[in-house]
């Protein structure tokens, strides 16, 4: 890894570090999604993490913006200022069965309770308005609805040379805000009236820059998540969305409501896309 400092993610995925946390964070996904079942499930931001691979929901969709859609595979659309949907291609690099949105995912253009999960994947740690972003996912989710949250934890060591590395103009690990606490993330949730189902921490090495050193440490991921669970450098949250007072009496045939920008069913070997 270069000794310039880590800004964006394209830069910091591609280093031993961010491969560390990012093959974490994708068996953590790998694991829960599966077991997620609905129509529709959204990946917000952080194209190099394929967030949604093990979810065998209908309609899949990763949302982007020009910052977190401007790295390769994936270029913004000219005059892209405007929400555009665009199906899977091969001139996006989508992963298959997977429609692209580009939009401001602080105004995300879904109608209001259509999503049956939402992952975001350290997307707090880089709009600049978190409280917004967790407005609008609790706006567009369904009831009973899950919303995942990965981030990096400020309460580790991770967290303190992030917090060196930021005075120092040196920051670790890609973030344009402040690391969010787990504890002040649960906070936030729960005003919005989310039910925390489960949260896990991970990644217990030293913020070390190469493969070398962090090998030398591989021993302490048994120990951490044995005796210090709550110091790991990365936390994946899992929170469902509760309406209060809502009882279903008897069956109830609700019409599923359609997503606005039109997401893709997945491909399936008896179909064909007609975008292809």
């Amino acid at each position: 890894m270069s000794d310039r400092p880590i800004i964006d993610w394209p830069a910091w995925t591609d280093s031993p570090p961010g491969r560390y946390v990012l093959e974490w964070e994708q068996a953590q996904l790998d694991r829960v999604v599966s077991d997620v079942f609905g129509y529709h499930a959204l990946q917000l931001g952080l194209p190099q993490l394929d967030a949604l691979r093990e979810n065998r929901m209908s309609c899949r969709g990763l949302v982007l913006d020009a910052a977190s859609g401007a790295s390769a595979p994936y270029s913004f659309p000219p005059g892209g200022s405007a929400p555009l949907a665009l199906p899977a291609s091969p001139i996006l690099h989508a992963p298959e069965g997977r429609s692209a949105v580009w939009c401001d995912l602080l105004d995300l253009p879904f109608e209001a309770q259509s999503v049956d999960l939402i992952v975001m994947p350290h997307t707090l740690e880089f709009t600049s308005d978190p409280h917004r972003l967790l407005r609008e996912a609790e706006r567009v989710l369904m009831p009973e609805g899950q919303l995942i949250i990965l981030g990096f934890n400020s309460l580790s060591l991770w967290g303190a040379r992030q917090s060196v590395g930021k005075m120092t103009g040196r920051p670790f690990v890609p973030a344009a805000v402040d690391l969010i606490a787990f504890t002040r993330l649960k906070d936030w949730i729960k005003l919005l009236g989310f039910d925390l189902e489960r949260g896990r921490f991970g990644c217990y090495r030293p913020p070390l820059a190469t493969d070398q050193w962090l090998s030398r440490y591989a021993f302490m991921e048994a120990a951490g998540d044995r005796w210090w669970p709550i110091f790991g450098a990365a936390y994946m949250v899992t929170a469902i969305k509760r309406v209060r007072g809502m009882h279903l009496v008897g069956p109830l045939k609700v019409k599923k409501p359609v997503l606005k920008a039109g997401l893709a069913p997945a491909a399936t070997p008896h179909t064909r896309n007609p975008n292809s």
